[in-house]
């Protein structure tokens, strides 16, 4: 037993001494913390002007504090309540340690953490707050003083406690606001570690700095209310770093207002289930929700998250009573733990009345053909032509549609796998990850097509833009390539990058070659100029795929109609997404 305690006891002054180690080296007066550098410089120099010792300091949270000192704890606590009362500093200024403060950015070029205490700069016997009748809480409450204070705390109050306590890592029991014992170990131990004496029950001013610390990522932010009668619901927003922009049916808009790349949205219009399918769909498609991240549609709800290309969205929206309501948060990667806490303030706080947003609003604002009210939809990175090459909707295009895609789609739907790619040769297989049942499916022509003779090119040229594949015409122009290889063929036919992938027709309407990306190679070739893959090279490739291509039969030629017919039907937009 006596070794126990001398062990408790051990460690016991050894918490004591680091306390007052921290105390030694002097403490502050902290006025202020402004969320940004100017804001705070400002204020610096304001209270510079009218007091001595003011310097600042980055805090842990991002903001910037304005501080007085530093002195000895006593002298600390004499500034702390002659400055109080009269007026010179806020109400509620409080003691700060050394450790809470970073790097110093006032005066401009100081660095005084560890110049040691100064002499303050009142006189001890003044007790302002005697004189003028003010009640000043002291940072050194007795124990019983404090468990008075306590007793005063609200059932929230007390709860909140507990889990700025959790979220400092200091407590991990229920929430429940009981103050049992493992509320006072975490609590010691919050004490010991910021330099006070480990009581268990915490002062005023400790329990005001506990929920300083934990609520100072939404303070960094702004987090403030906010009502939009004509969307029809209010909740917290990070107004310090967000600002309403504008109406654009079925959205609000609120663009960043700082160099926090934030974003936000909320979702008011009237629907039915399908209305609300349609908006999970659109939503997905747009440039602010990254693909990567869970989402789940039900009945009545979706929720939405995205992360990737430097940011992370959260979308929510719930069907009730005939009108769609939600909101969309987007927020810059790599600030996690404050995105974390604004996104639970604006659930948790989140209320809607029966108004909606009216259909109209912003009906006004510029039409682009990329954007949904207002909003840029995701585009691929690469977008290609390609053609089925059997029945259960495999796909052939070029390799550069399916090199290093986060996902492939066709036609911005159905997903594909690379089945085989070929870079020598520039050819990609592609498998639907469900079997598809296409129009019309490739047959390749037996022979080999004679120079000088007609052929039609069937590609999305602009990518997608015109919404149907285009026939291009030309003629073949050697059945080798430039320089003398075989299984490319040179064309004469003037063609687009996005018609890379799509098939060459002969008359018959067999399939003689695909196209490829037109090489560059530090050169620029005529624009009549494009090359081909021969027939030899797609079956190689489909075999190595486990596919077997398709011959044609018919010798017979057909209309430009029907070959329009073929070409639309097989013919397919290949994505590739980052």
């Amino acid at each position: 037993m006596t070794r126990v305690f001398a062990a408790i006891f051990f460690i016991f002054t050894i918490g004591l001494g680091a306390a007052q180690a921290q105390e030694d080296q002097g403490v502050w007066v902290q006025v202020e913390a402004r969320p940004t550098l100017f804001e705070a410089q400002e204020r610096a120099q304001a209270y510079g002007d009218l007091l001595p010792d003011v310097n600042g300091f980055r805090l842990n949270s991002g903001w910037y504090a304005i501080v007085i000192g530093p002195y000895l704890r006593a002298d600390a606590e004499q500034v702390l309540r002659v400055y109080r009362a009269e007026g010179q500093i806020p109400g509620d200024s409080f003691i700060a340690l050394s450790n809470q403060l970073g790097q110093q950015f006032w005066p401009v070029g100081a660095n005084v953490l560890d110049r040691g205490v100064i002499s303050t700069p009142v006189e001890p016997a003044v007790e302002p707050n005697q004189q003028l009748g003010l009640s000043v809480q002291s940072s050194d409450e007795t124990r019983a003083e404090a468990l008075q204070g306590e007793r005063l705390l609200s059932a929230q109050e007390r709860r909140d406690l507990q889990t700025a306590l959790k979220a400092g890592g200091y407590y991990a029991s229920t929430i429940d606001g009981a103050f049992g014992a493992g509320t006072r170990r975490s609590m010691a131990e919050w004490q010991r570690f910021n330099g006070f004496e480990a009581t268990g029950v915490l002062t005023t001013l400790q329990r005001k700095t506990l929920m300083g610390e934990f609520n100072a990522p939404l303070i960094s932010v702004g987090m403030a209310r906010h009502s939009d009668a004509q969307a029809g619901m209010s909740l917290d927003l990070p107004l310090g770093v967000l600002a309403f922009d504008r109406y654009e049916a079925p959205f609000a808009h609120f663009k960043a207002s700082s160099d926090l790349d934030a974003q936000a949205l909320l979702i008011s219009q009237e629907g039915n289930r399908a209305t609300l399918q349609a908006l999970y769909e659109v939503m997905q498609s747009l440039e602010i929700i990254p693909l990567n991240g869970p989402r789940e549609l039900r009945n009545n709800r979706f929720t939405i998250e995205g992360r990737g290309n430097g940011i992370v969205s959260y979308t929510q929206a719930q069907l009730e009573d005939g009108k769609i309501k939600g909101f969309t948060l987007v927020w810059p990667e790599g600030d996690d733990a404050r995105r974390t806490r604004v996104l639970a303030a604006m659930t948790n706080s989140y209320a809607t009345t029966d108004a909606v947003l009216d259909a109209a609003a912003g009906a006004d604002a510029d039409q682009r053909i990329d954007l949904v009210s207002g909003l840029q939809i995701r585009k691929p990175r690469v977008s290609r032509s390609g053609f089925f090459a059997d029945t259960s909707g495999i796909v052939l295009t070029v390799a550069e549609a399916a090199d290093s895609c986060a996902r492939i789609t066709l036609d911005g739907d159905q997903q594909l796998q690379v089945a085989w790619s070929d870079a020598e040769l520039g050819i990609a297989v592609l498998r639907p990850s469900q079997t598809l049942a296409p129009i019309n499916v490739a047959e390749f022509s037996p022979v080999t097509p004679r120079i000088q003779s007609e052929i039609a090119a069937s590609g999305f040229s602009y990518e997608g833009a015109l919404g149907a594949p285009t026939l291009t015409f030309g003629q073949v122009a050697d059945i080798r390539g430039l320089n003398g290889e075989s299984g490319v063929k040179r064309l004469t036919m003037s063609t687009q990058p996005g018609d890379a992938g799509g098939p060459v027709f002969d008359d018959n309407g067999h399939v003689v070659g695909m196209l490829l990306p037109t090489p560059t190679e530090g050169r620029a070739l005529p624009a009549s100029v494009s090359l081909a893959a021969s027939v030899d090279s797609l079956n190689a490739v489909l075999e190595k795929a486990g596919v077997a291509g398709q011959a044609g039969q018919s010798e017979t030629r057909i209309t430009p109609n029907e070959l329009s017919r073929r070409a639309n039907g097989m013919t397919v937009l290949v994505h590739c997404w980052d």
